[in-house]
């Protein structure tokens, strides 16, 4: 008995140890291909921040490969119980739940009067369309609803892969409507000062959604009184700009995994990955009609200064267009939409992050806005890395930095 149990013992440790020095290795491997530049805040803390992702990743795809669970099931519970968990609400705040057309919210409403009716943000929280829940986005929330003393309608839209477009762009819509149509009555918010904001795949959908509405004829309803795009992606016909050279293996963003998240939204459809990074899959006729939009000619010349190579294209590949085709649509890529769609969508703030791949899609995004006659407030932060206002109020992942990039976004709020 004694000997079965140590040989089981033995075993066991044998097992764990292989499994630790797996995963040791495939961690490493993944730091190989990062760069962090001396440039970004708190580089040796990102660095840190980096290897727990990717562990977390890591041993995801072990378990997913091992058949016990799907890796993308195993980042959510981490990110659930690990990295969002839910605080009491804080004195001035009033925090609770609910459900708008069958979309789960929560509302964030400050306790402090109001002489009149109150302003309203409705936010859509990044991930990739993929990752990041209404849990992920509390702490940012909390602060914009106390901060500028917002009535913040924070929304869990489905996600991909279960769920592709255009699943969670209907979400935000139909939470938009929703909230619009009720918010004075049952929150003592004005509908006409009633904003939609998000960060990362949440500005894609704000964008978009800003586009959706302004192609409407509900006269009936308020429209959106400005729309907050924080590093938002916007466009998957060129991953060769400057920014996503310059900063193609900075976290949390990799340039590879922007077309994943974006393929990931539409179809699934992987094995075409490489060829949307190489630009393979916009035919020529397309090019010549986005190159008045994407052009790294459009951009300061600041925008360079990191390093830049113009990128020879391939003959577009007609398969991989007909697979990718409703990416290039506006309400998937609103850079691309069109010129009397866009000078009717509302005022921007935009933020962009000098250590981003999306940098680019936001600074070129405002020169379409702007053209079209679209008010702009831009702010630009030269350290700032993609992501990092998650990373306000964290414990030990906290970055110092991340207070300041909201007080910037509570700043443009106060405005409105």
């Amino acid at each position: 008995m004694g000997i079965g149990l140590a040989i089981l013992i033995i075993g066991f440790a044998a097992v764990f140890a292989a499994f630790l020095l797996l995963l040791i290795g495939l961690v490493y491997a993944e730091l190989m291909n990062s760069e962090i530049p001396r440039g970004v805040t708190n580089p040796a803390k990102l660095h840190g921040v980096h290897v727990l992702f990717v562990g977390v990743a890591v041993v995801g795809r072990i378990l997913e490969r091992l058949g016990l669970c799907l890796q993308v099931s195993f980042i959510r519970w981490f990110s659930a119980h690990f990295l969002a968990r839910r605080k009491p609400a804080p004195p001035g705040l009033h925090i609770r739940d609910l459900t708008f057309g069958e979309v789960p919210v929560r509302i964030y409403e400050p306790t402090v009067p109001s002489a009149g009716g109150r302003r309203g943000l409705v936010y859509f929280h990044g991930g990739g369309w993929v990752m990041g829940s209404i849990d992920t986005a509390d702490e940012i929330c909390r602060y914009i609803a106390k901060g500028s003393e917002t009535t913040v309608v924070s929304v869990g839209y489905r996600l991909a892969p279960e769920h592709r477009y255009p699943a969670p762009l209907d979400d935000c819509e139909v939470t938009t409507r929703h909230f619009l149509s009720v918010a004075e009555a049952e929150f003592g918010v004005d509908p006409r000062r009633v904003a939609v904001g998000g960060d990362s795949a949440g500005g894609n959908l704000a964008a978009a959604l800003c586009q959706r509405l302004a192609k409407g004829t509900d006269d009936n309803l308020s429209s959106p009184c400005a729309q907050v795009l924080i590093y938002p992606i916007l466009q998957m016909a060129d991953f060769s700009l400057p920014s996503y050279q310059q900063n193609h293996a900075v976290p949390i963003l990799f340039r590879g995994r922007a077309a994943f998240y974006y393929l990931q939204y539409l179809n699934g459809d992987m094995s075409v990955c490489q060829d949307v990074l190489e630009g393979n899959h916009v035919p020529e006729e397309l090019r010549m009609q986005y190159r008045k939009w994407l052009s790294p000619d459009l951009l300061p010349p600041e925008c360079k200064a990191r390093g830049y190579k113009q990128v020879e294209l391939s003959p577009h590949d007609g398969e991989v267009y007909h697979i990718i085709r409703r990416g290039l649509d506006p309400e998937v890529s609103p850079l691309l939409g069109e010129d009397d769609v866009i000078r009717r969508t509302p005022p921007a703030f935009i933020l962009t992050c000098e250590y981003d791949v999306l940098r680019d899609d936001g600074i070129l995004y405002q020169k379409r806005l702007e053209d079209l006659g679209v008010a702009v407030s831009r702010h630009h932060v030269p350290d700032g890395f993609h992501g990092i206002i998650n990373f306000h109020n964290r414990g030990w992942l906290s970055f110092p930095k991340a207070q300041s990039v909201l007080d910037s976004i509570v700043c443009y709020i106060n405005t409105l």
